[in-house]
């Protein structure tokens, strides 16, 4: 009979705990208060999928040769998006007409040459230090032995237009007086295909002070369907959105619900998940450095890292669909009053 009672108390005081910290959360979620509605939807609106589609035909043909590290056909689509955004008038981080972050063959223990990331830049009006970095990689696999070209549409061309096409609505934006209260960096990754090695570069040689770094918004491969979903093919993997901030999480649900509806699917974010999405992407980098991160993805399918990846496959309408979403995510974060917290520094959560 004193066990049963000891037994009680320990299963009550269990059951507030829980609900006490079920009250903590819905105190997160109610915090969270959307910003300026219609002007994301307005400015959303101008990511289409024609423009998607003229990208992408591009940046995956095989004029590129596969943009594998270093090559030639790399060195040519770093240019086309330098090129792209000096023709939008997006500026650079550094300044002029240099939109590199050079990596020395040395960083690659001199197995791949010389290569870069590629950054664009919109500087925030009313906390310019604090920095969201929107990433995808623009490397690929190259030239099979067989003489096909690795096109890479989905992986991670997909990624990369999607990154033009925010970065021209938010340089609207700005030109029609909504500049985005903090700064914005546009982040195309090379070396992605060899290990992550673009953004491990970047978080070792950061162009903004990492502890000014909000998030990182993280694209690889959105314009696909998986084996999963070919029966309700609007939804999105999400990636590693909880695990160091649960602000960033709830801001990205409320964000969804609110203009979209997407089904975001969080199979794959499971800890101890067999095929450690979580590990294999840019993101990693910058949440290995305390940075929270989301990772969007619409997982593998039979074209993963085949020649067969061509942008005749895309969906344009989904990859419309999925770039508006992460781009309402990241001007909310961008305009909300106040940062985004990580949950160890979140007094809603103490």
């Amino acid at each position: 009979m004193k066990t049963f009672f000891i037994l009680s108390i320990f299963l009550l005081v269990g059951a507030c705990a829980t609900k006490k910290y079920t009250a903590k959360i819905e105190d997160l979620k109610n915090s969270i208060e959307l910003v300026d509605s219609t002007s994301v939807i307005k400015y959303a609106q101008t990511i289409t999928a024609d423009e998607l589609k003229t990208h992408l035909y591009k940046f995956s043909s095989n004029e590129f040769e596969g943009r594998r590290v270093g090559e030639p056909g790399q060195k040519l689509a770093a240019e086309f998006l330098k090129t792209y955004y000096l023709d939008q008038n997006i500026m650079s981080p550094f300044g002029g007409t240099n939109y590199y972050q050079t990596i020395p063959s040395s960083f690659f223990n001199g197995k791949y040459k010389d290569s870069e990331n590629v950054l664009a830049y919109i500087e925030g009006s009313h906390f310019p230090k604090e920095v969201i970095i929107i990433s995808a990689h623009l490397d690929h696999l190259g030239i099979t032995e067989d003489g096909l070209v690795n096109n890479g549409a989905d992986d991670d061309g997909s990624g990369t237009v999607a990154l033009m096409e925010m970065a021209q609505a938010f340089h609207i934006a700005k030109k029609e007086g909504l500049a985005p209260k903090r700064s914005i960096l546009f982040l195309h990754l090379t070396g992605e295909e060899i290990g992550k090695k673009g953004s491990e570069f970047y978080t070792q040689y950061p162009v903004f002070p990492l502890e000014n770094t909000v998030t990182n918004l993280n694209i690889d491969m959105i314009g696909r369907v998986d084996k999963y979903h070919t029966n309700n093919k609007d939804y999105l993997y999400l990636i590693g959105a909880d695990r160091l901030s649960k602000e960033l999480h709830y801001i990205s649900e409320k964000v969804n619900k609110s203009y979209f509806n997407i089904n975001l699917d969080y199979r794959f974010n499971i800890e101890g998940e067999a095929h450690d999405y979580y590990d294999r992407s840019d993101h990693y980098n910058f949440a290995y450095k305390g940075i929270p991160v989301i990772f969007y993805f619409n997982g593998e399918h039979d074209d993963y890292h085949r020649a067969t990846d061509t942008p005749d496959k895309i969906d344009y309408p989904l990859l419309e669909k999925r770039t508006r979403l992460i781009f309402a995510t990241a001007w909310q974060i961008a305009n909300q009053d106040t940062r985004l917290v990580i949950d160890e520094h979140n007094e809603l959560l103490k």
